[in-house]
């Protein structure tokens, strides 16, 4: 079945395991000096893993895969003890995956296992994953306003319509000589300033490395804009949760497919929005 799931890029990744305690399902390992896949049962796709990777070695992709199965991945899990379970169940219920996190449970009474608890109470059916955690800055947004005024009216610095990748034809007039901002489609929503900083004098193309299909299509298509319209520069813009990391990597993958070389500018937009180059 095609289904997500995480590959590693051998060159980048360093072997420096801080991917392995962010995956208690057990799918990561070192072998050979390097983080492996071990298991594609083990392996639920949700990218837990991809923040922690310094290197940005671990994506999340559209393949032929065999079916997660969470019996066989609590199977393995319960010979590492509480503490592992606890990780595991945190894990689930931060994503939202009610359905896995009820086969665990149940998984865990039928052989006669504790149940650890392993969400805050006023975290309950919340998720704690910073891509999917329900929070309210209402507050601290007014406070804002209260002591600096209104903010002033920004004007728009968009140049080209569509800005959906999956709508976007590689040899658009616009992206001729074009400088381009590739960005997370929730990224214009969190920095308020994203068209004065981020976006003029530039074309745009969006999407959302996690909940889009056909990000494989997406690679190509990204390929072909830069290959065919003498792009100028690259700037990769993207949320500082785990799930979007892959705007970053899509876009290195595409440039190295378009034989072409130059740097990318990546920013990081924090759910508060701030933001950081690296």
């Amino acid at each position: 079945m095609k289904r997500s799931i995480i590959v590693i890029d051998d060159e980048k990744c360093n072997g420096c395991g801080l991917c392995i305690p962010n995956c208690p399902e057990g799918a990561i390992q070192i072998l050979d000096g390097k983080a492996r896949l071990v298991s594609d049962l083990f392996c639920d796709g949700l990218g837990a893993c991809m923040g922690h990777c310094p290197v940005e070695a671990i994506e999340v992709i559209e393949r032929e895969a065999e079916p997660y199965s969470e019996r066989k991945t609590m199977e393995n899990i319960v010979k590492h003890g509480a503490t592992v379970i606890k990780a595991h169940l945190k894990h689930l219920n931060d994503h939202g995956e009610r359905g896995y996190l009820d086969q665990a449970i149940s998984f865990l009474k039928e052989k006669g296992l504790n149940i650890p608890v392993y969400m805050e109470e006023k975290h309950i059916h919340q998720g704690g994953c910073p891509g999917s955690r329900i929070m309210d800055f209402t507050g601290e947004k007014e406070a804002a306003l209260a002591s600096g005024g209104d903010i002033a009216e920004q004007k728009t610095e968009l140049r080209q319509w569509p800005v959906q990748l999956k709508l976007l034809s590689p040899f658009a007039p616009y992206f001729k000589n074009a400088h381009l901002a590739v960005a997370a489609d929730c990224v214009p929503f969190a920095y308020p300033s994203f068209h004065s900083k981020l976006l003029k004098g530039k074309a745009l193309v969006i999407f959302c490395p996690k909940l889009d299909d056909g990000l494989d299509e997406y690679v190509e298509k990204l390929t072909e804009i830069i290959k065919n319209n003498d792009i100028q520069s690259l700037t990769a813009v993207h949320m500082e949760v785990p799930c979007c990391f892959g705007t970053v990597s899509m876009l290195e993958e595409a440039l190295a497919k378009s034989g072409k070389t130059m740097p990318i500018e990546n920013i990081t937009i924090s759910i508060k929005g701030d933001s950081t180059k690296r």
